[in-house]
């Protein structure tokens, strides 16, 4: 009997943990004109927010005593090497989904992250908004990004919830997701380059997404030794080629010289 009961709990924590964390959507859009409340208390919609460039977009709350936290420190430390143009191209956008919260929290948030950067960071390029009406819940299902609202036996209010970085297109179409509280400079750089459709940086944004492609095993960016390798031997036939019609031709006017002297 103990070992059914084991099975149906088991079971039922699957099913349980089955409906959080992250189903990636990739290709699907956002709604762009879901309303928002930012840090100076104003309504906005997704589409200003954006303001049509790729826009990096975390889903947390401004009060998370977990993995919240991490994340938007790293994200902070990313961001401070990342050698792209903020508010140039891209933008960055943390949505709390729970809309309790306020905008002076939000600003507090968005205060001391930037104050921990190592550079000096545009402010106006990373937005912190709370969702209003339930738009945060709109858009976290939009993304595939699942959680869970807890209240603790103190009365306080916690949510279970996974850690995602995802990337969107100037159109509000998802293209990449990078999991996890800790993301490199170089995988979100080509995935913003990536969701600009390599507008970004134009000459080297297309030499990169050329070099290097996305591995969803590992979740980064590898090295594509078959295309370099590829793109080698074609330049050796050609070069090759191009030696010998010119060998050729200096080979012809030699003889035709040689004629004309006798």
């Amino acid at each position: 009997m103990l070992r059914y009961i084991l099975v149906i709990s088991l079971f039922m924590n699957f099913l349980y943990a089955s409906q959080l964390g992250i189903s990636e959507k990739l290709g699907d859009s956002v709604s762009l004109d879901l309303k928002f409340i930012n840090e100076k208390s104003e309504v906005v919609t997704l589409r200003e927010l954006m303001d049509g460039k790729p826009t990096l977009l975390t889903l947390n709350y401004f009060r998370c005593s977990g993995i919240c936290t991490p994340q938007l420190n790293d994200m902070a430390d990313m961001l401070g090497r990342l050698d792209l143009e903020e508010n140039v191209d891209y933008r960055v956008l943390t949505v709390s989904f729970a809309e309790t919260e306020t905008g002076p929290l939000a600003a507090a948030k968005k205060r001391n992250l930037l104050a921990s950067m190592t550079r000096a960071f545009d402010t106006d390029a990373w937005s912190f908004v709370i969702g209003k009406d339930g738009s945060s819940k709109v858009l976290a299902d939009e993304v595939g990004f699942y959680f869970e609202k807890d209240v603790l036996s103190n009365g306080n209010v916690e949510y279970i919830h996974g850690a995602a970085l995802i990337v969107l297109s100037p159109e509000g179409k998802i293209t990449r997701y990078l999991n996890g509280i800790d993301q490199l400079p170089f995988d979100v750089k080509m995935s913003v380059i990536e969701a600009a459709d390599g507008k970004v940086g134009p000459t080297i944004a297309k030499t990169l997404l050329f070099c290097f492609a996305y591995d969803p095993k590992g979740k980064t960016y590898v090295f594509v030794w078959e295309k370099i390798a590829a793109t080698v031997m074609i330049t050796i036939v050609l070069v090759f080629f191009i030696w010998l019609v010119k060998s050729g031709r200096k080979e012809d006017d030699h003889q035709k010289k040689g004629e004309d002297n006798e």
